[in-house]
């Protein structure tokens, strides 16, 4: 959680665009509060008129009459009011939504996926109380409370004062309590998140865990997360409680006090009973809204502490604001004729680090040339994967550059610099949906006939024929309806139809068989001619024939040249070549 506390302020703005129909709202409910406090003086009409034996129809008719419209008017206003909050929370969750998906890729690696849906849903959902039970109503009901209060005063001065002092001590020990709602509040939404968390860890997870036997296990963990967000709503729910029996015992004792002193009033005459009836019902009218503010004061609360939530996360800031820090904007640098254009990437004496471990990369630098293959080789954990994620900008570098084309991609902004590049992960990540779906990820516009070309090229045409829906059959959610080979081979073909000039590869053949591996070994020659290609490779013989290995080891560059070269000058790879069966 940052610093900063949300205000109301924050709030109103959420509410640009929408002050229409909230000032219909308001104008509706302002209405029918005059509706509903003329009923008391036409009750009083009532009962005097049948006290002096005089015609009823006229004041019970009207009377009728309001009692009709206030019921209109109300629905009509809470309808607005519910269209409203559904409009906000849309806006909200579309907001959210947008800001998530920009946010800088260290931001992933330290929150848990969990608790950004919790906020997008759960949090997002309770902004709705904000307007529906909270700042509205507590207009709306202080409103009502005031002219239930002057019109009290105006039936028996001394009545309302008697009663004054017991409705005033029930606010002010109901506003105490409300206002110790919105931490509870954001503690009980941050359990949630937790809770949402550990459920999508295990439903992402559910292979593995049943392969381990684990799923009591995690059944536990999560329950514990389950029973802490229970814990935390239920403080929240006992301290929301307690505004009632406060309210219960104001309501009721000023009840009987104003019978007791009211009756005795009309014993002697200084009150007669039809004004008697109309101050009760005034009372009961400001009563009501007292209940309501004080209500709509605690709900005022958790939806604020929600906001919070949500606020946190939209602090955030996302890439792009990352990049408006930047001092200059850049595209590719174009060679000048005769010039001999710049290298494609180049790493100048790079050091990076996750946090606060030690640097994964020291001082690395290299070239990759326009053109043709460069292969990344080294142990697991040397720095491979991450100079992909640096040339991709997913982390920026903590002293020294990278450039692209020629320029500091720090000058870049990120679509222009992944424009020029495309990536494929390790993991090789399908997303749930069809095949067409993530062919057209990158490309939207793409017809069938350059779909299927791309999938030939890779040697995958196979799985767009299999079915009777082609291009349309479902992958599963991550791909599970595919094979490990066949998950790799779609996302680099998606990578494919995009076209950019430089492609980079993390362990492209690693879920490949000999066969698969072969046939893809002739893609990239082919690819190679028009792009450049930067490739990380454990199993080296995909890259034997690269135009340019560089061997990574503990975070730096111990080797650079081609197979046959590195085979006698480099000890490390010498050594990875030979436990591959590569060299005898």
């Amino acid at each position: 959680m940052n610093g900063t506390r949300v205000r109301l302020r924050e709030l109103l703005r959420y509410m640009r665009g929408r002050v229409p129909l909230l000032v219909l709202a308001a104008v509706l409910s302002l209405v029918g509060a005059g509706v509903t406090l003329l009923q008391p003086l036409l009750v009083r009409s009532v009962i005097d008129a049948i006290s002096a034996s005089r015609p009823m129809a006229g004041p019970a008719s009207l009377l009728a009459g309001l009692l009709l419209g206030s019921a209109v008017l109300s629905g009509v206003r809470d309808f607005l009011l519910r269209r409203t909050a559904e409009k906000m929370v849309l806006k909200v969750r579309e907001r959210l939504v947008a800001h998530v998906l920009r946010l800088p890729v260290a931001e992933y690696d330290r929150r848990r996926t969990g608790d950004l849906l919790s906020r997008i849903g759960a949090d997002s959902t309770l902004l709705r109380l904000v307007i529906t039970s909270g700042l509205f109503e507590l207009a709306t009901g202080g409103l009502m409370i005031l002219g239930a209060a002057v019109a009290a005063i105006l039936v028996d001065p001394m009545l309302f004062a008697v009663t004054w002092g017991g409705l005033v001590a029930a606010l002010i020990a109901a506003v105490l309590v409300a206002r110790r709602t919105r931490p509870l509040s954001e503690q009980a939404q941050a359990r949630l998140g937790e809770m949402a968390s550990g459920l999508e860890r295990a439903i992402a997870g559910a292979r593995t865990i049943r392969a381990a036997r684990a799923e009591g296990r995690e059944t536990r963990v999560i329950g514990r997360s389950t029973r802490q967000a229970y814990e935390s709503g239920l403080r929240l729910a006992k301290l929301q409680a307690l505004v009632v029996p406060v309210a219960h015992i104001a309501t009721h004792g000023v009840f009987l006090l104003v019978l007791g002193v009211g009756g005795a009033r009309v014993a002697g005459g200084a009150l007669s009973v039809g004004d008697l009836v109309a101050f009760v019902l005034f009372l009961f009218f400001l009563i009501m809204p007292l209940g309501q503010v004080i209500s709509a004061y605690s709900q005022l609360q958790t939806g604020m502490g929600a906001m919070q939530r949500v606020e946190d996360i939209l602090n955030l800031p996302t890439e792009s604001a990352h990049d408006r820090h930047d001092t200059e904007r850049a595209v590719l640098s174009e060679p000048v004729l005769g010039e001999k254009p710049p290298p494609a990437i180049t790493f100048d004496r790079v050091t990076f680090g996750y946090g606060e471990d030690r640097a994964v990369l020291q001082n690395v630098s290299f070239t990759v040339p326009v053109g043709g293959r460069t292969a990344l080789v080294g142990p697991s954990g040397a720095g491979k994967s991450t100079l992909l994620a640096l040339a991709e900008r997913f982390y920026d570098v903590d002293s020294g550059a990278v450039h692209v084309g020629g320029t500091d991609i720090r000058r870049m902004s990120r679509d222009t610099l992944r424009a020029q590049l495309g990536y494929v992960e390790q993991e090789a990540p399908i997303l749930a949906g069809t095949i067409r779906d993530n062919l057209l990820l990158a490309t939207p516009g793409a017809t069938d006939v350059e779909l299927m070309a791309v999938l030939g090229s890779v040697n995958l045409a196979g799985i767009a024929e299999r079915t009777p829906l082609g291009l349309d059959a479902e992958v599963g959610e991550g791909g599970v309806l595919l094979s490990g080979g066949e998950r790799q081979r779609l996302a680099i073909a998606r990578t494919l139809l995009s076209a950019p000039p430089i492609l980079l590869l993390d362990e492209p053949t690693s879920n490949l068989d000999a066969r698969n591996e072969a046939a893809f070994r002739q893609a990239l020659a082919a690819v190679s001619a028009e792009h450049t290609l930067l490739i990380v490779a454990h199993r080296l013989s995909t890259v034997v024939d690269a135009d340019q290995i560089v061997v990574i080891d503990a975070g730096k560059v111990v080797a650079v040249g081609r197979h046959d070269e590195l085979t006698s000058t480099s000890p490390l790879y010498r050594d990875l070549a030979t436990r591959q069966l590569l060299i005898v």
